[in-house]
């Protein structure tokens, strides 16, 4: 087991460094030069030279790389240029809504898709796996920020129960703030849950025909204690897999919904950025993003050890 936990350790490295290089290469190759165009067009040379000089792109690319490397290392993303203040603590502002909408769009689409997944699989080829399969295709197919404009028409303007728009006023509540997530969060679970469903029905199919299910019922054994605790543990590695994957994708995908919804989040603060330009938070936010995405998988990795015996050994 130490040998498995450090083998995915190590991989978890790997692919940071890797991330990390691909990341400082993108910044550095983008046409033209970072600081004019951060600028503008009414910069000054001496303006231009001042903040390459700032930003430390008057140095060898190499001296460059190692300096970036050492930054990281010591927890440092850099200070925004417009915000002028360190990246890291602007992300930190934003992530609270951000994080939340994470949380109960997985947790909609978890509640959706698995219970939903397993009873098709379950009663498989009837009128019901037909008709969830047939919703989870058309699920999938339709993109989180038109199906937020509908729940927008239909609950906010047209019934006036849930907010528009917005994350609160300065000193509202929490309870005030997550009422605002709810609609967020229902368009970007209802369209995740469509992967899930898919997965869930799939990976169950995979282990009601083997003989270990049937073994158990042979023994008299009832049909929901058949399905939950024989079945469903069985498969539930290729549903943890999709789940870190849903979670991390809700992370990155949430930057059209945020900016649907009006929630000031890490989308939002990452959609201002590309549009000024400010290179220092782009680059932050694609390397926390990216951190997330191998945290989280090196997470489902060690869930595998409790799920699966096996893996231990």
């Amino acid at each position: 087991m130490t040998r498995y936990v450090l083998q995915r350790f190590a991989g978890m490295i790997a692919v940071m460094f890797v991330v990390v290089t691909v990341v400082f290469v993108i910044v550095r190759i983008a046409p033209g030069d970072p600081a004019s165009v951060m600028l503008g067009p009414d910069a000054t040379a001496q303006d231009v030279a001042s903040l390459r000089a700032r930003l430390g792109l008057d140095r060898p690319l190499v001296v460059q790389y190692v300096l970036f490397l050492g930054q990281l290392a010591r927890g440092d993303l850099g200070e925004s240029i417009f915000l002028n203040r360190p990246v890291l603590s602007a992300l930190a502002d934003r992530a609270e809504p951000t994080f939340f909408l994470t949380i109960f769009s997985l947790l909609i689409a978890s509640v959706i898709a698995i219970p939903v997944g397993i009873y098709s699989a379950y009663r498989r080829g009837s009128l019901f796996d037909q008709a969830t399969t047939t919703l989870a295709m058309l699920a999938a197919s339709i993109p989180s920020f038109w199906l937020g404009l509908l729940l927008i028409q239909f609950f906010a303007v047209r019934l006036g129960v849930l907010p528009v728009s917005g994350y609160g006023g300065p000193g509202a509540s929490l309870a005030t703030r997550l009422g605002h997530l709810v609609l967020p969060a229902v368009a970007l679970g209802v369209v995740s849950s469509a992967l899930i469903l898919r997965f869930t029905r799939a990976s169950m199919l995979d282990v009601l025909g083997d003989d270990y299910i049937r073994t158990a019922r042979s023994k008299g054994m009832g049909e929901f204690r058949v399905v939950m605790k024989h079945a469903f543990k069985n498969a539930l590695i290729p549903i943890l897999t999709v789940l870190g994957l849903t979670a991390a994708l809700l992370v990155s995908g949430a930057v059209v919904t945020e900016t649907v919804f009006g929630l000031p989040g890490v989308g939002s603060l990452v959609v201002s950025a590309v549009l000024r330009r400010d290179y220092p938070v782009i680059q932050g936010a694609l390397l926390v993003v990216a951190a997330l995405y191998v945290i989280i998988n090196f997470l489902i990795d060690m869930l595998y050890l409790a799920v699966d015996p096996r893996v231990r050994y």
